[in-house]
């Protein structure tokens, strides 16, 4: 039986891990800015699950709850940061505003839940945190900057985090999905104000996104499990077929342009 603390579970792979560490025995803390979304869980599952609102831009807030949360179950094995939505627009279209806010929730929300959390797990020596990444967040798209640079930045700070706290027997794993069908494109996103110069691009992007569905998050399930259950887990899973696809061909074409360009890069010594 593990302990979860799961952030964002009102909805998407937070909802759905959410229920599914329930159905298999685990018990999960599980919480989010509205709390409304998880009464039928609560319901089904009663003292397994604790909810607890949670904004996780606030800092205080965070080490509050990650405190309460390892009082209440007694331990914390698996620390899922899910909780983060994406800004759409060009850069030359982003609010001081609106780059601040994507950062706070998508870079420093699970900076401070994994610092509230090290305490804990050090002195448990075991534990894992699960920080969910995208496939943008080793891919970037026009329209997509700010949102692919959060997670990028998500992605640097993790790798660097995993070999920091190997020693004390944590393991750190970035989950990489493609498109899933989790309300990313509706409630899970923000858009700026449109600038005549991109209205055409904001017109493909928006018809690429109507089209791009993805799949069902619930088919995310037994990956996630396989990887919170590995002995020696992965510091990256790519989650789907998108996700591969993609990505063997980006790093294809990344290859191949370091390749055309290595004389030049050898010749500055």
């Amino acid at each position: 039986m593990k302990v979860w603390f799961i952030t964002g579970t009102s909805r998407g792979f937070g909802k759905v891990w959410t229920q599914a560490a329930l159905e298999r025995g685990d018990k999960v803390v599980a919480t989010a800015r509205d709390l409304a979304p998880l009464d039928d869980l609560v319901a089904t599952y009663g003292d397994s699950i604790l909810t607890l609102k949670l904004d996780v831009t606030d800092k205080a807030a965070v080490t509050t709850a990650v405190n309460k949360a390892n009082e209440h179950f007694g331990r914390l094995d698996v620390i899922v940061n899910n909780a983060g939505y994406g800004h759409m627009g060009y850069l030359e279209e982003l609010t001081e505003d609106e780059i601040r806010q994507q950062f706070d929730t998508n870079v420093f929300g699970p900076i401070w839940v994994a610092q509230a959390a090290l305490p804990i797990l050090r002195a448990q020596g075991s534990g894992h945190i699960i920080q969910v990444s995208s496939l943008s967040g080793l891919t970037a798209s026009g329209g997509m900057g700010l949102y692919s640079g959060s997670k990028w930045a998500l992605e640097g700070m993790s790798e660097a985090l995993a070999q920091e706290v190997r020693k004390f027997g944590i393991s750190v794993t970035l989950i990489e999905p493609g498109g899933y069908a989790t309300g990313f494109g509706s409630a899970g996103r923000k858009n700026s104000e449109v600038h005549p110069a991109y209205v055409e691009s904001h017109e493909k992007l928006g018809k690429l996104l109507a089209t791009s569905a993805g799949s069902d998050a619930n088919d995310s399930i037994d990956a996630i499990m396989k990887v919170v259950d590995a002995e020696k887990p992965p510091v990256r899973l790519l989650l789907g077929n998108q996700a591969v696809d993609v990505l063997y061909g980006m790093y294809d074409r990344r290859l191949a342009g370091f390749k055309d360009w290595e004389d030049v890069s050898r010749s500055a010594g």
